[in-house]
């Protein structure tokens, strides 16, 4: 067991649109960890590849974003003021575009790709290689970092993700139909589920989370106490 004074990594994989990255920024704020969202990363090259017509009749253009990968630059920057961090893509704050429908709509196919998972596996590795941190996204547990202290997987019924993706994106200002947001999350969720390179899976060792019928509030509780007590707090 871990001493209380000693840093650990916590990896929290799951389905799209089932609180997994909520959960993880609410924890590391709480412990005064850092937050990675590794889904951003793979929504950023997404989104990339749109603003530069990778895409061409819904086929990707492979060979282009191998070539272009390494020089993407994604970071992460926090804003004081509204005290929650933000994606940065090639030096601009791109936290908006990538969350929209179009993004989320052609992110399995890029996350799909083998050369597109190592580049950024290995970034993200980097990012965690002195453990305080807190990242969330489909292979955290399995591939990033597999020797993780804690693993939690979470889940929740379809109907429940696609519902509160849909107040999400109506919050915002998008116009998109709760049927539409259903389909992505079914087709994302098989998509990244059969995936030949680092499909999304529960962790050997990863703590199971339905969260289908619980709050914010309970399921950061939830974690907290997991944390404490993996931690000696």
């Amino acid at each position: 067991m871990n001493q209380s004074t000693d840093k650990i990594t916590v990896a929290i994989d799951g389905y799209s649109s089932c609180g997994k990255s909520t959960l993880a920024r609410d924890l590391a704020k709480t412990v005064g960890y850092r937050y990675i969202d590794s889904g951003a990363m793979y929504r950023a090259v997404t989104l990339y590849c749109l603003e530069n017509n990778l895409f061409q009749n819904s086929e990707l253009d492979e060979e282009t974003l191998s070539r272009e990968i390494d020089r993407i630059d994604i970071q992460f920057k926090h804003d004081t003021t509204a005290g929650q961090s933000y994606t940065v893509l090639n030096g601009r704050n791109a936290e908006k575009e990538i969350r929209s429908i179009a993004v989320a709509e052609h992110v399995s196919q890029v996350a799909a790709r083998g050369f597109v998972r190592r580049a950024l596996v290995r970034r993200q590795q980097e990012m965690g290689r002195s453990k305080g941190i807190v990242m969330d996204g489909r292979d955290v547990g399995t591939t990033v970092f597999p020797d993780a202290e804690l693993k939690i997987f979470v889940t929740a019924r379809p109907e429940i993700r696609a519902a509160r993706r849909f107040a999400e994106l109506t919050a915002k200002g998008e116009t998109v139909s709760f049927e539409t947001i259903l389909k992505n999350l079914e087709t994302r969720d098989t998509t990244d589920s059969t995936r030949k390179d680092s499909p999304l899976r529960r962790a050997s060792g990863a703590i199971l989370l339905d969260n289908s019928e619980m709050t914010v509030e309970e399921q950061n509780r939830w974690l907290l106490t997991i944390f404490k007590t993996r931690t000696n707090q």
